[in-house]
This record gives C-alpha cells, structure tokens and sequence, in this order.
C-alpha cells in the first residue's frame, strides 16, 4: 500500500468540480462531478488519490484519516474579486443608500470610494494587516482557501505601495493562498480632480513600473520561500521547477499579478482603460477589468480584445458582448452580493451568460462600501434566487471557473490528482443545501494543503 499523510473517506457526497483542463461553460456547469461514498488520499499537501471510499482505503494507508461521517466534501471556495484591505468603514453611506441615495452621487461627492482613501492613506501597515488579517479569517470560516485581493484605496503610489506590501505580508502568514491585483485605477483622486488623463499618466509611467518591480521581488522571495520547504520535503520535481528562478529568466515572465481598471462615469472612460491595459500588458501583467456595473461604455468588448482573464460585474452588458466573451477565454464574474447590498432588483444576467456559453464565475466583492460580504455561499444563495443560477452552475462557479478567474485553475478549485489539498467538509448530505440554506455557516472543517485548520 501506498504511504500518505491524510486520508478523507466517507463523504457522502466527494464533490470533485473536476474539468478538463478548462473553466467550465454550457452544460458542463451543472456537472459537480459528485462521487457517492468517496474519499481523498493527500501527500504533501497535495491529493494523490480521489475515488470511492472502497478504492481509496485498499491502495493507500495514511498517518491520520478523517470519517466525514456521509457529509459533503468539497472544494475550497475561491473568491476572484475583494478589496479587503482597507482602514474604516462605510456605515454612513449604508444609511444614506437606504434613504436614497445613488452610489455614483456619493461617490461624486467625495464618498464612496474617497472616504476610504483618506483613511487608507493614513493607515499604518501593520493596523492594514491587523484589520485584513481579520477579514481572511472570516472567509476562511466560510470556506474560502484562495482569493484574490486588489489596491485601490490609494490612488498615490506611496499608498498603492503600501497596500501591495499589506498584500505580500496576508500571502506570506496567511494559510489562505492570496493573488495580488493593482487597481490603481479604481477611481481619480481629489488632487487629480478635473485631470484624469494627468492621474492615466501617473498611473502609466510611474505606478505601473513601481509595482512590477514590487512584483519581480515579491516573486522571487515568494519562490525562495517554496524551493526551501521543498527541501525540507525533498520534493525533487518542484526543486527542479524552482531552480530557473535561481538563474533568472531570458525575459520577463508574464506575472501571476494583475492589473484593473474600473470603467465607468466618474471613474475612467474607454480610451483611459485602453492605455492603462496596453502599458500594464506591455510590463508583463495579466489583465481584469471593473466593466458594465452602471453603464454600458464598451469596456467589456475591448478588455475581451486586450486579452483579459476576467472582466467583472457585468450588470449593464450588451448582447453582442456577452456573445463575443462566449466566443473568448475570458471569464466573466458576476458579483449579486454589490446588488442585494444596494437593494437592486436587476443583476448581471448570469443566466444569459450560460445559456450563450460563457465561462463565469462568482465573487462575494468584499469591500467597505457596496459588499460587506465575507462568504461565497451567500453569493451562491443570491445567484441561485435571483441569477437563476442552478446549484451546480453556482458551485462551479465559485470553485474551479473562480480559480481560472484568477490564474490558479492549474492548482486550486477542484479535486483532482496533482492539485493542492484544499477542501471542505460541510454539515449537509446534499451540497445545493449550501445554496439552499443562507444566513449561517454550515462549513464544519476547512483543510488548506491537506492540513485541518
């Protein structure tokens, strides 16, 4: 028999989300891949077997099994979409939304965005990481192993800086896996009010390349840090896949770092999103974009054509888009938790999406001001009722289409031989009860590279 660190039998229900290499779209995204009886073997902190519970325990023999006594296990959720790192709060403006007013009002008026800068900006890194640190744990409560988080409460480099050290220090003592995004173009700060192509400069020839030095040392510290613990492991196939890094690339590596625009009134327009994504493309980011969350500005098409991971909200986009993102590998995020926050009746038409073969996943938004969200069930309760997402569309779409929203559907969002070890077992004996059920937390263990936390 084969020696392992953990084995995971009797699930009633092994929720694999397995794909073929690819998000999951049309037909695919009601297919769960549930096993009856299953079970996991994990070495390493990665599986190496997935079955049933009969195959499992007669090939492998394990230090610690855990009984999930017919329960749901399941994928770890991945969120592609927060903004957890930030000082204050919004309640003000929750009580102004609730008489009225529009989030574009506040927003023009030095709320919204701007009254978490001012604080943001006086924020000292270590309070940033106290207060993020919190939010993780909330998601991690809810089931959330990855996630991706974005700047944007900057909007000066100094400050855009800062959150991105916050950003690397949550990657490096967090067990949560953590992918960086810079959005320093979430919205034009006060001193550049009336000068957005002024702040576009600013952005492209100073915050840009700023960041992506951060980056270059940021992933040469973070790869240091795998190649030693694979010597610890005397894992020799990674120490192989690490040692390059030693040596240094031909070229720059396009970066598992992402580059956001927020397009929209009040924020940036087309032309203003294009130059930003030509330059951040050009020093070798991957690319998102905040598009169609009030108005129809014709970000979605070209963020598509400028080669987009993701293009996110999507509430205001157009049929011919949706009918080009269906024909692109971009995947669409939809986000329901900004709409029920705000008290809307309409959402990003999630249903149309894949119905016409788009590829989309789920996000919970997270951040002070329009999703106070920490929990991705939630964001399946609300797209089931309000999306008409089914079940196991919502579940797919936030395990293994959310993990290639955000670069990691080679290691995350799924159960499958080879990839990391991050699973849930849940207190229900159906996984649509996750969708089902809202207002509580029904995640019973979390366990991050093949460790219960």
């Amino acid at each position: 028999m084969t020696k392992v660190d953990l084995i995971i039998h009797n699930a009633g229900q092994l929720v694999t989300c397995a794909s073929d290499g690819k998000p999951k779209r049309g037909a695919a995204m009601q297919d769960v891949g549930t096993i009856s009886n299953g079970a996991v073997a994990i070495k390493h902190g990665k599986f190496v077997g997935v079955g049933k519970s009969k195959q499992i325990l007669a090939k492998f023999e394990a230090e610690q099994t855990i009984d999930a006594e017919r329960r749901v296990v399941c994928p770890g959720f991945v969120d592609p979409h927060t903004h957890i790192v930030y000082a204050g709060d919004r309640l003000n403006e929750f009580e102004l939304k609730i008489k009225g007013a529009e989030y574009l009002d506040i927003l023009a008026g030095g709320g919204g965005i701007i009254s978490t800068v001012v604080r943001t900006r006086k924020a000292s890194i270590a309070n940033l990481v106290k207060q993020a640190r919190g939010r993780l744990e909330k998601m991690l409560a809810c089931g959330t192993t990855a996630c991706e988080i974005k700047t944007g409460y900057g909007l000066d480099t100094n400050t855009e800086l800062k959150m991105l050290r916050v950003i690397g220090e949550l990657e490096n003592s967090h067990p949560m896996d953590i992918v960086p995004t810079f959005l320093a173009a979430h919205t034009v700060p006060p001193e550049f009010k009336g000068n957005t192509e002024g702040y576009v400069d600013l952005i492209c020839e100073e915050m840009l390349p700023a960041a992506a030095d951060w980056y270059s040392i940021f992933f040469l510290q973070k790869n240091m840090r795998r190649l030693f613990h694979d010597l610890q492991r005397a894992d020799s196939s990674r120490i192989w896949g690490c040692a390059g890094i030693l040596e240094g690339p031909s070229e720059p590596p396009v970066m598992d770092f992402f580059v956001d625009v927020f397009t929209e009134k009040n924020a940036f327009d087309r032309g203003q999103m294009g130059r930003i994504l030509s330059r951040a493309k050009a020093l070798g980011f991957k690319l998102k974009a905040h598009v169609d969350q009030f108005t129809n500005l014709g970000g979605s098409r070209l963020a598509i054509r400028s080669g987009a991971v993701s293009i996110d909200h999507l509430d205001a986009i157009s049929r011919s888009e949706i009918k080009e993102l269906a024909a692109s590998e971009t995947i669409g995020v939809v986000i329901p938790t900004e709409n029920f926050n705000a008290g809307k009746t309409k959402f990003a038409p999630a249903r149309k999406l894949v119905d016409a073969g788009c590829a989309i996943a789920l996000s919970t938004d997270y951040n002070p001001g329009s999703a106070p969200c920490p929990s991705q069930p939630m964001a399946m309760a609300i797209s089931c009722r309000y999306q008409k997402l089914l079940p196991s569309e919502a579940f797919n779409a936030v395990t293994i289409n959310a993990a290639y929203a955000i670069g990691l559907g080679d290691t995350h969002g799924s159960i499958e031989v080879g990839k990391k070890a991050d699973l849930l077992v849940a207190d229900v004996s159906d996984y649509r009860q996750l969708a089902y059920e809202f207002g509580g937390n029904l995640i019973t263990k979390v366990i991050k590279s093949g460790e219960a936390l």
